[in-house]
């Protein structure tokens, strides 16, 4: 999709949403029929490992936003829920950068013609993930490439991102791991691994329809509920015991109820021993009624038999004979 890029953050600390760029997702501009075809080279010239010298001299104060909307609020959303629930999955880690709506650079050919790619969403694997970063050059990040790419596709750009682009991450970018998505349609999941002979191959679901992403060690799939008040399905990560992976809130909702449940749980338990120490008591109690209701027995035996003695003696019988 074509969009428009708000100034990113650096990659995620302690808060997951500082430090990852949760701005909006950007997709290139494809330009004039000449202009494809001169895209095609370029990319042909970069069918190969980055070289560092490429670049006598790097180029620098790159643009980083061109002021055009994304295209609907769910895409936004979507996005951002992919990039933050991936931070505070991964907050204790400091080697990888995940971002979307940033511009990506990676060839002389692509600036000179002010051609600017942006994947909706990726991940960059053993980079330093505190540095600041307004856009993502290729040449100032040691020729590191996205490792993971997730295009959010519209009516409008589901044929470039399952053609070009798809051609693009693998031929160029030989990103490992592509899918692509539209939040409208929660059938529309597909994906590719990079396999052998470095080409795609299609990532074949799970029985819940989820695509497994080598990558990060996720899943990717549906998800029902409510997210920036739009209550629909939604693409999600999963753990690799097929648990959701949580956004910050939803971690400490789930903190939360997990403290209330343990609270209440004291709370029984102290209940219970209060319970178990009534009973007690109420048990001695009963034994001490018990034990009273004894002696007065014997006592009232003892008064019986006394006056008993006191009548045989009363009558001359001695209880000694």
């Amino acid at each position: 999709m074509t969009v428009a890029k708000s100034q990113p953050t650096s990659s995620p600390d302690s808060d997951p949403s500082a430090g990852v760029d949760s701005g909006l997702a950007l997709e290139s501009k494809f330009g004039s029929e000449s202009d494809r075809e001169s895209n095609q080279e370029s990319e042909q010239e970069f069918e190969r490992e980055f070289d560092p010298g490429f670049f006598p001299v790097p180029p620098s104060n790159l643009p980083y936003e061109d002021g055009e909307p994304l295209e609907t609020p769910r895409h936004r959303s979507a996005m951002n829920l992919l990039i933050r629930s991936l931070a505070h999955y991964w907050s204790q880690r400091i080697d990888y950068f995940v971002g979307g709506n940033m511009f990506l650079y990676y060839s002389s050919a692509q600036v000179k013609n002010r051609e600017f790619r942006g994947p909706d969403f990726f991940v960059c694997l053993d980079v330093e993930r505190d540095r600041d970063r307004k856009y993502w050059a290729i040449w100032d990040e040691g020729g590191k490439y996205p490792d993971v790419i997730i295009e959010l596709m519209s009516e409008s750009t589901a044929t470039v991102d399952q053609g070009e682009k798809k051609h693009l991450y693998e031929r160029t970018f030989k990103t490992a791991d592509y899918y692509v998505y539209d939040p409208y349609d929660g059938r529309s999941l597909q994906g590719w691994h990079l396999g052998e002979g470095q080409r795609y191959q299609e990532i074949q679901p799970d029985a819940q329809g989820r695509l497994w992403c080598q990558s990060l060690n996720l899943w990717l799939g549906n998800w029902e509920g409510t997210i920036d008040d739009a209550t629909t399905q939604w693409l999600r990560f999963y753990d690799a015991d097929q648990q959701l992976v949580l956004l910050p809130e939803e971690a400490a909702v789930l903190k939360a109820e997990a403290a209330e449940q343990k609270a209440e749980a004291a709370e029984q338990k102290a209940e219970a021993a209060v319970q178990e120490a009534e009973v007690a008591a109420q048990k001695a109690e009963e034994a001490e009624r018990k034990a009273q209701q004894a002696e007065q027995l014997a006592q009232q035996e003892r008064l019986r038999a006394e006056r008993l003695a006191e009548q045989l003696r009363s009558l001359g019988i001695s209880l000694e004979d």
